[in-house]
């Protein structure tokens, strides 16, 4: 079921609706009836293992699967019943990358940007304003197979945003992307999301979904297990023991405090990686390390909240 906050949502303004949607190949079940809402105006990142149904559920919102049993509305549109008017208003940018190789970059855009039915002129503005919003402008006279796979994926990126979608499905968008890459696709789509775009991405990297995301919906074993907006997320992980890391000006007085205390600290070049406490009880280590004279230089959790949600929301990250 969709839970109680989503539910609040006034439908018609959500970009996407999916309602105890299934899905089956065979006797095997992809997704067992998953529900959620993309809002209007908001990145909503899917996080959840392989296998927990992500891939499948998104081929389903870009029309290339139906469902067994369930209800998908993309901009208020069923896409079993009309997939035409859903590919208008929606962007896909799946994890597999499918080119023409032997098109050049400005000419793979523009094969694109017919397919959708843009006028000469919307085309010719197009083409070349997403070339330079990913950085392929110098590529544009290119063959395609000349690009790197990171390049390759700000193409399909690019791709994805020729039609100036309303709602944009991202499977992996961050794969293959330097760093620099990756911040420039996490403050594409906070504008994309400010200009009233529904946006859901589906990724691994979990450290990504933490900068961009407004909210998160956790999947595994075909279901969503929980929906949280990210603000929420430090507050779930208040109790939750994760694992920190520690370092200090004199590393041996510090590593005397933890062998007191019976934690097998491995020492980095970064400090000693503790194993999983709560906060309280790292609370507890820090001012028995002061109070002992240590002079503490940094000490905090390893990762971000949406990592510390993720390992106890999802089944398969608490076996």
């Amino acid at each position: 079921m969709i839970e109680e906050a989503e539910l609040a949502e006034p439908r018609a303004e959500a970009g996407i609706v999916v309602e105890d949607v299934t899905r089956s190949f065979g006797e095997v079940w992809a997704v067992r009836g998953m529900s959620l809402v993309v809002p209007y105006g908001r990145v909503t990142a899917l996080v959840g293992p392989n296998g927990a149904g992500k891939t499948t559920l998104m081929l389903m919102l870009a029309t290339l699967l139906a469902p067994t049993a369930g209800r998908i509305r993309i901009a208020g549109v069923d896409p079993a019943a009309d997939p035409v008017a859903v590919r208008r208003v929606t962007g896909w940018m799946p994890d597999t990358l499918g080119m023409y190789d032997q098109l050049k970059v400005h000419e793979y855009l523009a094969f694109f940007a017919d397919a959708h039915r843009l006028s000469k002129a919307e085309r010719a503005q197009a083409v070349p304003a997403l070339l330079a919003t990913v950085r392929l402008d110098e590529f544009a006279l290119a063959p395609v197979h000349v690009l790197s796979r990171g390049q390759k994926q700000r193409l399909a990126l690019a791709r994805a945003l020729i039609h100036k979608p309303r709602v944009l499905l991202l499977d992996e968008p961050a794969s293959g992307l330097d760093p620099r890459s990756r911040i420039e696709l996490r403050d594409l789509l906070r504008r994309l999301a400010a200009d009233g775009v529904a946006i859901l991405v589906s990724s691994h990297i979990l450290s990504e979904l933490a900068e961009m995301a407004d909210r998160a919906v956790f999947v595994s074993a075909g279901q969503v297990v929980a929906s949280r907006e990210m603000s929420d997320l430090a507050a779930i992980g208040s109790d939750q023991r994760v694992p920190w890391r520690i370092r200090a000006r004199d590393p041996e007085a510090l590593e005397a405090v933890l062998t007191g205390r019976g934690l097998a600290g491995t020492a980095s070049p970064a400090g000693f990686e503790l194993p999983p406490m709560t906060e309280d009880q790292a609370s507890d280590l820090l001012a028995e390390a002061v109070g002992a004279g240590v002079r503490i230089l940094a000490f905090g959790p390893t990762g971000t909240p949406l990592e510390s949600a993720y390992l106890a929301l999802t089944e398969e990250g608490r076996r």
